[in-house]
């Protein structure tokens, strides 16, 4: 979540133990709230911008700046944190989190970290769950006991790993392939693609209801009405299609009309 902090080298399962808890009463209120460097995904720029009752457009020219994770090349939104000397991130007031019911699910699971592993060959992936122990956190030595699969049912956590896993899978597998040494690059325009799905369901919409897009893929009616009401579905749709797009995984079928004219 920040760039210092100890991670404990122990593979945590979903009964493991630990005692933490954070309060408005503890010495270290707030302090975890700096120098964030938090890439947002779909889920969470979702829920945000609703809850700012921003555009995407807005809300990420206003609160984020584009990043490209290092091992895909994949590019995404980071958070960006205050000018002032603390760096504190621009949602954090003197009396906690101002949109805490919709903070980024990275906010929701710490001081638990969580990582996914896809070994080459595998057909499944291995999560596990690790500690996150920062010097100034005082909330270890509260007396509240959690296990893992408790703490990320009381923060929500479950759910946003539910709506985030296609965005999920796709950065996975593309980690996969590079270390495995594959030199296939995606394009430009793939890239950009990418961006809009992750990043603006706004312009996704757009995309799909305003171009010649449904007169490609022959998509069921009601989905179509689906994805043209809620956003979220409309945002777990586009990821389906980034993975046929990206890794001809076949989810959405195209016309034969479509494919008859590229025969």
């Amino acid at each position: 979540m920040k760039k210092q902090g100890k991670l404990e080298q122990v593979a945590l399962t979903p009964e493991s133990r630990f005692k933490f808890l954070c309060h408005k009463g503890i010495k270290c209120f707030n302090q975890c709230c700096r120098e964030v460097d938090m890439v947002l995904t779909p889920f969470d720029i979702i829920r945000m911008k609703n809850r700012l009752k921003l555009s995407c457009d807005e809300f990420l020219l206003r609160y984020t700046t584009p990043e490209v994770l290092e091992k895909t090349k994949l590019p995404v939104a980071r958070l960006l944190m205050g000018e002032d000397e603390d760096k504190r991130c621009p949602f954090v007031t003197e009396a906690g989190c101002s949109i805490y019911e919709d903070r980024p699910v990275i906010c929701r699971s710490y001081p638990i970290g969580m990582g996914t592993l896809m070994k080459q060959g595998a057909k499944e992936k291995e999560e596990f769950s690790f500690m996150v122990k920062e010097p100034h956190c005082l909330g270890f030595n509260e007396d509240k006991k959690w296990s893992i699969r408790e703490w990320r049912e009381d923060q929500g956590v479950d759910l946003y790993d539910k709506m985030n896993q296609g965005w999920i899978d796709i950065i996975i597998k593309k980690k996969t392939m590079s270390a495995a040494g594959s030199t296939a690059e995606l394009s430009d325009k793939s890239l950009q693609m990418f961006f809009m799905v992750s990043t603006n369901v706004d312009k996704l919409k757009n995309f799909i209801f305003e171009t010649k897009f449904l007169q490609v893929y022959d998509i069921d009616e009601d989905v179509v009405e689906r994805i043209k009401s809620d956003e979220v579905e409309l945002m777990k749709f586009g990821l389906e299609w980034l993975k046929d797009v990206f890794f001809g995984k076949n989810n959405i079928k195209i016309r034969g009309e479509t494919l008859k004219k590229k025969g």
